[in-house]
């Protein structure tokens, strides 16, 4: 059966997400398994006792074959024998990190697959695809290719900056484990990703390099890895996605069962509370006004990962800020940030698209100088002729008021950013309008909700919402970018600034 076949059987079977690691290390052999003398005895109870106890809680099971190595040949007769332990319904993973090229590479892969008779292998990508071709012509096995891990030194290489214009669309700075995501989730099907737990964020960003890709997720348990964090960032919209692995946690207690089972517990209940959230947060943005029939043209989007986006770029900022006016406030929404992150601007820009497809209109405007970035943008992904009104009136060249082609009597669709009271929208509606220009059409990405989308349609103007500000809070609090009472502060404030 193939790799993926048996574990998504087994997830199904046992309501499990969760891998227990088969690492017996010898100095923590516990007396209870002790057999006199003999150690390759003693692990070997020590192993069974492990599977007997959590096969019932897991999907995987993960033995790390330096373990066995360590020990010889006598170690090697150790994994066959721990192996047929396995339940032949149970898909075992060997975290064995091969990477080579060649007869040695095919070689490894022989070993891995037709000796030993594992379902999957972790392996090294540093050599790129000649080091796991001969590995991937077992059609039925799986490959976990080693992408962000949780040492402290793997820094040193797996977050430098590449800089290749030519492949890498939009993002030419991107780290270059993403860029190891894009390309090893591509090589096949049977590739999935090592990503640790202890890094949710660049987890996050690995999913939205490779959505659809497994990820083995070491981190959780002895090394203290961020379970609900991991979960929020890896787990695919299906729900599932993950192999959450756990060796000491589980090995060193005295109920093994026990043990697995609580953190099994421990992670459906949280992917689920996640399912739910996800839902509600689908719900939410159904209710916004974005079009269902998005401009073909323009690029997709997703709302809660462009939400999440923007707080990590500190577009969106919660904390305590003192305003022009004097005022503190709880929230800070700086838009303009947005012109520093390709990949979040266009983002935006494709939630814009969906909104124009729906209107009437020959040009879009921004409004300056904070919408014109966003302006520019909107008008790539759609297509759309981009005109814009001068602050300051123009004594020289051609003494233009508005830049861009233009004719009178064009209909205009007003590109803002976010709203509160509306009035640089209606100033820019004004210069537009006086030059002959119709403007019935605004589009913001956040509305504030104080009042703003109320003065336009005294104004004429009919403004369409990416997100209100209270559907955002709910869906940053549903992907857990945001906590409960910040909310709740949050909500509270605005609603006495009305």
């Amino acid at each position: 059966m193939n790799f993926f076949a048996k574990l998504n059987a087994a997830v199904e079977r046992n309501q499990s997400l969760l891998c227990v690691g088969l690492d017996p290390n010898p100095a923590q052999l516990p007396d209870r398994y002790r057999q006199g003398d003999d150690l390759i005895a003693g692990i070997l109870a020590w192993n069974k006792g492990i599977i007997r106890e959590t096969s019932a809680s897991v999907c995987c099971y993960k033995p790390n074959i330096a373990f066995y190595e360590a020990l010889g040949a006598p170690g090697m007769e150790l994994l066959r024998a721990t192996l047929a332990a396995i339940p032949a319904d149970i898909p075992v993973l060997l975290d064995a990190k091969r990477g080579d090229i060649g007869s040695t590479t095919a070689a490894y892969a022989q070993a891995c697959f037709d000796d030993l008779g594992v379902d999957g292998v972790t392996l090294n990508p540093y050599l790129g695809w000649d080091s796991v071709e001969a590995f991937a012509a077992y059609g039925d096995k799986g490959l976990f290719v080693l992408c962000h891990t949780s040492n402290p030194s793997a820094r040193e290489f797996q977050t430098l900056e590449i800089n290749d214009w030519r492949t890498l669309d939009r993002e030419p700075n991107q780290p270059l484990y993403i860029h190891v995501a894009r390309t090893a989730a591509a090589w096949s099907p049977n590739v999935g990703l090592v990503v640790g737990a202890t890094y949710p964020a660049a987890m996050a960003d690995v999913r939205a390099a490779a959505p659809e890709a497994w990820f083995l997720v070491p981190g959780i348990g002895a090394q203290g890895g961020d379970l609900p964090g991991t979960l929020h960032a890896g787990l695919r919209t299906d729900g599932l996605g993950l192999i959450i692995s756990a060796s000491r946690s589980i090995s060193l207690t005295d109920d093994h069962g026990a043990a697995a089972e609580a953190l099994r517990q421990e992670i459906e209940v949280e992917r689920l509370k996640i399912q739910d959230s996800r839902l509600e947060s689908a719900s939410l943005t159904s209710r916004s006004t974005i079009s269902q029939s998005p401009n073909p043209q323009s690029p997709t989007f997703n709302l809660q990962s462009l939400l999440s986006s923007l707080t990590r770029l500190g577009a969106i900022k919660f904390g305590s800020f003192t305003l022009a006016s004097g005022v503190e406030s709880p929230i800070y929404i700086d838009l303009r940030l947005l012109v520093s992150e390709p990949k979040v601007l266009a983002q935006a820009a494709a939630a814009y698209a969906e909104l124009l497809n729906g209107l009437r209109y020959e040009r879009i405007a921004g409004v300056p100088y904070a919408a014109l970035p966003i302006g520019t943008a909107v008008a790539l992904a759609a297509d759309a002729p981009l005109i814009y009104p001068r602050k300051e009136a123009k004594n020289y060249g051609l003494g233009k008021d508005i830049e861009g082609a233009w004719e009178t009597g064009d209909r205009v669709v007003i590109i803002e950013d976010l709203i509160t009271s509306g009035g640089s929208i209606i100033k820019t509606a004004e210069r537009l309008r006086e030059t002959g220009l119709i403007v019935e059409d605004a589009i913001i990405l956040i509305d504030r909700e104080q009042g703003g989308p109320e003065n336009l349609a005294q104004a004429g103007i009919t403004v369409h919402t990416v997100i209100t500000l209270t559907d955002m809070l709910e869906i940053l609090v549903n992907s857990g970018d945001l906590s409960p009472a910040k909310r709740d502060e949050v909500l509270a404030y605005t609603a006495g600034s009305r």
